[in-house]
């Protein structure tokens, strides 16, 4: 049997890839239109290696770019965070560092921003930046009008006045479980709702988010590696216990309040308040199997029901509805026809042959995002009157933002590294923004598929200059595999790592199941209560399709499984479930047991843990320990808030009480986001692969003995 030697030309890849955030850095982000088009604001850092952002302002006539804001300037030393600030951040998997994120008034005369907790404030005709507030600000933005600011800070909502300097909370209320203006746990982390108060047009008052956490179970963080150190607890909603409570007011500057009047909701799933018409909120219960749509009255709190979508699994949630057009016509998303298509006053506006996966902005004309047959690929449309009009032209995968008459396109491709970004108005070229982002110095060549009866798609990637003769290789399945997430995108920056990971010598195969977006409602939802069961036999059906249709290449005998977060947890189910195909995984933060994790994504999938406890007994990994009889090797990063590192705690305590050898490997200090510190991201790669390639070898000889 062939020995492997590891790759060691190359290890520079893994330290760039982590000094620029995964290429990231120097691309151009964040970008807001000017209300006549003119100017377009932008967030960048000064190079591909540099994490602190700056804003910048492109003209889009002359295609000028001018720095407004320079972070550096500001702040030439390490920033300093709220601990809220720290959560938000973690939340939105915001790594980058300086102006991570910025608001204007209506007619852009005025931007806020925090750089290291401060509240700035920058007059965008001059330039002039200045010092608002000194300490302990998160999601600071101006009413339309440009005279006030709000923002949040020790958990309370704050007004501020431009002119005068006046500054005072909104509400006064004692209690440290109570706050104002943030979005709670379950909004940041799974509703994709990141603000906690939105502003009247008017810029008169404010429609804020009161949070109460007092009957959430308290979880703890400790940090093992420096026990002097106090230990951090968090209101964390495990599946079957009680959420944050949250209601909603409405405010005025002197300090008036009207409640909202609607109940019988357990989630705020979203907020919109435009000149098109009243505060639209729309709401789920606990089950998920509703989403109610209202029109709020500001003046007395009373709620108007506009629309109702029902699933007896879920009705998805999708980023950017219900919103008003300019003139009051109501916007959202719905699953009609087995397509989740765009509506505008109750009337389909998509064919059912797009997917429509997030509603950019909704003026005169609404701005989307969809997949249309591939879902491999993602492109940027605009209604147009009564038609339809795709603004991406090339292959892969388009991000949008702006408007419908002046649009960012951010194109992802195979051609090249990071992102090209260009204006368009009225969906012709005017303008691009430059990127800045770091050449990864590898050239991914990953070979499409659509395999299997259930036409999976899934990307095949093998070591460079392969060739058949060369033999079979042993086969490394990369997946995430689980729903909301795909990584079978046409974009080079999607395979940078899978391959380096072939280079190595493997063959890496990338496959997205039931479950994974851009399919259509039933694809999605085929996974309802059968996670792993259903997720585990497509990475199964992908890997034999695959060996059956490129015979003599992949080692079937040699077959490994790694991945991070669901990725994780389907990793050890594979191997505790199907050694027969597994031979070795590497679960990275994998959730083991579901009552450990979060109310509203697992009770979705799962159901409510005391109505259903079968489902979570045969989707968790627990009880699966004594079957193992492969290789597994299990990272966590300690200060996990996410996925608690309770869940590999216990997985690996099963393991030992069964008699069951396997490898943990904790990561003092680390969240639920992969290392970002060079060594220590690098290192943990080297660790994996060196892993992966002696368990493999091994389980190729056993298997040779085996047969002898």
């Amino acid at each position: 049997m062939r020995e492997w030697a590891l790759v060691t030309d190359d290890l520079s890849f893994l330290r760039r890839q982590a000094r620029t955030q995964r290429f990231t850095l120097g691309a151009a982000k964040e970008f807001l239109v000017s209300p006549d088009g003119s100017r377009v604001l932008f967030l960048r850092a000064e190079s591909g290696t540099d994490r602190r952002n700056s804003l910048w302002s492109l003209d889009v006539a002359s295609g000028e770019e001018s720095k407004v804001v320079d972070a550096v300037a500001l702040l030439p030393g390490e920033e300093q965070l709220p601990p809220e600030e720290r959560a938000r951040r973690e939340r939105a998997r915001e790594t980058s560092g300086g102006v991570v994120g910025y608001a204007v008034d209506q007619e852009f005369t005025v931007a806020t921003f925090s750089l290291s907790g401060k509240l700035y404030a920058v007059e965008l005709a001059t330039g002039h930046t200045r010092l608002l507030v000194e300490g302990a600000v998160v999601d600071p933005r101006p009413n339309p009008t440009g005279s006030h600011v709000a923002y949040v800070s020790e958990r309370r909502l704050r007004i501020l006045e431009l002119a005068t300097g006046s500054d005072r909370a909104l509400v006064e209320e004692d209690g440290d479980d109570i706050a104002w203006g943030l979005a709670e746990f379950i909004a940041a982390e799974e509703l994709g709702r990141v603000r906690g108060y939105w502003w009247a047009p008017d810029g008169r008052s404010v429609l804020v988010e009161r949070s109460d956490r007092s009957a959430v179970p308290r979880w703890t963080i400790a940090d093992p590696a420096n026990p002097g150190t106090q230990a951090t607890t968090v209101a964390y909603p495990a599946a079957g216990t009680t959420n944050v409570d949250v209601s909603l007011s409405v405010v005025d500057l002197e300090g008036n309040r009207v409640d909202v009047e609607v109940g019988g909701w357990e989630y705020l799933a979203a907020v919109h308040w435009s000149a098109g018409g009243a505060p639209l909120i729309a709401v789920q219960p606990r089950d998920q199997r509703k989403l109610e749509i209202y029109a709020v009255d500001p003046c007395d709190g009373s709620t108007r029901l506009l629309h109702t979508d029902t699933d007896p699994d879920w009705v998805e949630i999708v980023r950017g509805v219900p919103a008003w057009t300019s003139d009051g016509r109501l916007v959202h998303v719905s699953a009609v026809d087995d397509s989740y298509r765009l509506l505008i006053d109750g009337t389909p506006v998509t064919p059912p042959s797009l997917q429509v996966r997030a509603v950019l902005h909704v003026g005169d004309e609404v701005l989307f995002s969809a997949c249309e047959g591939d879902p491999t690929q993602l492109h940027v449309y605009r209604t147009n009157g009564s038609a339809v009009e795709r603004l991406s032209e090339q292959q892969g995968v388009h991000v949008g933002s702006g408007t419908a008459a002046v649009t960012v396109l951010s194109s992802w491709s195979l051609d090249r590294s990071g992102p090209e970004v260009s204006v368009l108005v009225d969906g012709k070229p005017a303008a691009g923004i430059a990127s800045y982002t770091v050449d990864p110095g590898l050239t991914p060549e990953p070979r499409f598929l659509t395999v299997g009866e259930r036409e999976l798609r899934a990307a095949l990637v093998l070591p460079t200059g392969h060739r058949k003769e060369d033999g079979p290789l042993p086969v490394l399945l990369d997946p995430y595999g689980g729903p909301h997430a795909q990584r079978v995108l046409r974009s080079r920056n999607a395979f940078l790592t899978p391959q380096w990971l072939a280079d190595q010598g493997f063959a890496v195969l990338v496959a997205d199941g039931r479950g994974t977006p851009g399919r259509c409602p039933a694809w999605e939802k085929e996974i309802a209560g059968k996670l792993a069961e259903v997720t585990l036999a497509d990475q199964v059906d992908a890997l034999h399709a695959v060996a059956r249709e490129h015979p003599g290449l992949l080692d079937l005998g040699r077959v490994g499984i790694r991945g991070w977060s669901y990725g994780g947890y389907l990793s050890a189910l594979a191997v505790l479930r199907r050694p027969d195909v597994f031979h070795a995984a590497v679960a990275g933060a994998p959730v083991t047991d579901w009552s450990l994790y979060d109310t509203h994504y697992t009770e979705r999938y799962l159901g409510h843990p005391d109505q259903d406890p079968a489902r979570y007994e045969s989707n968790s990994l627990i009880a699966d320990a004594p079957n193992l009889r492969r290789a597994l090797l299990i990272v966590h990063g300690l200060a996990d808030d996410n996925v608690f590192v309770a869940h590999s705690l216990r997985l690996s305590a099963a393991l030992l009480a069964a008699g069951r050898q396997h490898t943990f490997l904790p990561l003092a200090g680390a969240t639920h986001m992969s290392p970002q510190a060079e060594e220590v991201a690098e290192n943990l790669m080297l660790t994996q692969v060196a892993w992966l390639k002696r368990e493999l070898a091994a389980a190729s000889g056993q298997d040779e003995e085996g047969a002898r």
